[in-house]
């Protein structure tokens, strides 16, 4: 068998592989013609050595990259020098001493013997005098003016001719709140009004610009703030519903509301209050004076809603015996209350205002069962205890004193304060506040003998009447013009300390709160939509000497 050189191979045959390569052609050549025998034959073996690998061994690059320049630095840190010195006073030089030979010890010792009866009687006089009883030093700058720290206002509100018809202050003493509604002629159940809050201490405070802003669907008679919950506060409606609110909500307020159903009052609430629990101090309930005749208790229970737990109601019927009343029209049987307030030291003793005039003593452990006309989910109770002396007119505002168990005031629309005890029925002294009408008493929470009152005078027009009278007839009531008293019963007891005058354009001032916390604070709301926060003089702030003393003996006093 022949072999053949490969075709790889004869691609680079070098010339002896030619010369061997033509021999074997010529051989070939000669024997196609004729036959002749196969042959071994063995050929040279022919090498092409490869070019290719050695050019590519001797081509290379060589490349790299480079990051940009790290940037360092060196910086030394040392600490404060610290350097201690010590002061040294010069050393005391001794005074002069006579010598002991020197002194007229028998001059001296006959003087003192002289004048010891003198200075043992004047020492005794001392000790046994009382001019300094009391006296406490006062290292605080004294203030002597009465200044408008703040006015606050929401045009809005203002624009629809809204008044403030209720103010309160939280907790911390730095949030005061309003209430938007109206107090004159016309059906206001249905008008969009607001509660609007602003934080006094937020710095960059905007006075047209409250802090939260509530939207309500009724006009808004009432507030109280929670005595802990510094962002909850109550308020009562002119629908009679009840609700609270979560300021630090402001895109959903809303907490609880009593609804619209059988429990719910049927008139305008003129008051809500937090009252605790008697077993649970830390939890409150809301009660809500209206002028349907009813004060109700409600507790939250399940999701926004307010569920009645306690109830009173006062009947005509089931007054004292002592209250002097007119024969009331056929089928009138409720007594209106428009105020509440509550004893600092019986949390079960509390006392009405009432549309006749009269304030009443109530208590919470009252167990008669009322005589109402409508149903109620809870029994009803009669909780009227005393009737005091009426008024001329209706009662707006009562104030039970914080220094004295037995001492509460009441201003009412014939223009005077009254200051009762709780122990008879005729008050100890009337203030006559000539020509004016009283909208809001409160007693000052630091000053045993200080209060002031919400007032207005002037203008004629219309009031816009609770109810129909039933006790006592009084005058046509007119749209005051009005101001802020702030009385001092140790100075006077018949003329206002200080008179401080709201507004430009003399609108009544509807209702006032002192602030507990910041006591040098008082706000104030108007008919003009308007809250003034004043700032006190330290003469209303800072308790004089005895004090206590002159309110006990006023208490003690008995009416002629």
């Amino acid at each position: 068998m022949a072999t053949g050189a490969r075709p790889w191979q004869l691609c680079s045959a070098g010339s002896a592989g030619a010369v061997a390569l033509a021999t074997s052609g010529a051989a070939s050549a000669e024997g196609l013609g004729r036959p002749g025998q196969l042959q071994d034959e063995t050929l040279g073996v022919v090498s092409v050595p490869s070019q290719w690998r050695g050019v590519q061994g001797t081509r290379g690059e060589t490349k790299s990259c480079q990051t940009a320049s790290i940037a360092t630095a060196e910086a030394g840190a040392q600490t404060r020098k610290h350097a201690d010195a010590e002061v040294q006073t010069e050393a005391p030089v001794p005074a002069g001493i006579l010598p002991v030979s020197q002194h007229d010890s028998p001059g001296l010792a006959a003087f003192l013997r002289r004048v010891e009866a003198m200075v043992i009687r004047e020492l005794n006089k001392n000790w046994q005098s009382h001019a300094f009883d009391g006296f406490e030093v006062n290292w605080t700058e004294q203030q002597q003016t009465v200044t408008c720290l703040h006015t606050l206002g929401y045009p809005p509100a203002q624009g629809q001719g809204l008044h403030v018809t209720s103010v309160s202050w939280n907790t911390t003493g730095s949030v005061v709140a309003c209430a938007y509604g109206r107090l004159d002629d016309g059906d206001w159940s249905t008008l969009r009004s607001f509660v609007c809050a602003w934080n006094l201490d937020r710095r960059g405070l905007n006075p047209r610009q409250p802090s939260v802003v509530v939207e309500v669907p009724s006009a808004v008679m009432s507030l109280a703030f929670h005595p802990t919950q510094p962002s909850h506060i109550a308020g009562g409606l002119y629908s009679g519903e009840v609700l609270v609110w979560d300021m630090s909500r402001p895109e959903d307020p809303l907490l609880w509301r009593t609804g619209l159903t059988d429990d719910t009052h049927t008139d305008p609430v003129y008051q809500v209050v937090w009252l605790p629990e008697r077993r649970h101090s830390h939890r409150f309930h809301v009660l809500s004076v209206a002028t349907d005749g009813k004060v109700l208790l409600w507790q939250a229970v399940g999701a926004a809603q307010l569920q009645l737990t306690q109830g009173f109601a006062l009947a005509v019927q089931q007054l004292p015996r002592n209250t002097k009343l007119r024969k009331p029209h056929r089928g009138e049987t409720e007594v209106g209350a428009t105020a509440v307030s509550f004893s600092s030291f019986d949390p079960s003793l509390f006392v009405l205002g009432t549309e006749g005039g009269f304030p009443l003593k109530c208590s919470l452990a009252a167990e008669e069962a009322a005589l109402t006309r409508r149903p109620a989910s809870v029994p009803l109770r009669a909780p009227a205890q005393f009737t005091f002396s009426p008024h001329g007119g209706p009662v707006y505002s009562v104030s039970c004193s914080p220094f004295h168990r037995n001492l509460f005031l009441s201003a009412g629309t014939d223009g005077h304060v009254h200051l009762y005890s709780m122990l008879q029925a005729q008050p100890l002294t009337s203030l006559q506040l000539s020509h004016k009408y009283l909208f809001a008493v409160r007693w000052s929470p630091v000053r045993p003998l200080v209060f002031a009152a919400a007032s207005g005078e002037g203008a004629q027009g219309t009031l816009k009447r609770l109810r129909p009278p039933l006790w006592a007839s009084y005058p046509p009531i007119s749209l005051p013009e009005g101001d802020v008293q702030l009385f001092d019963l140790q100075k006077s007891s018949q003329k206002p300390t200080v008179l401080i005058k709201q507004t430009q354009d003399e609108s009544p001032v509807y209702c006032l709160e002192f602030n507990r916390q910041q006591t040098q604070l008082l706000a104030t709301g108007d008919a003009s939509g308007t809250v003034k926060v004043w700032q006190l003089s330290t003469e209303f702030t800072e308790q004089g000497p005895r004090e206590t003393e002159d309110l006990d003996q006023l208490a003690a006093e008995v009416a002629i």
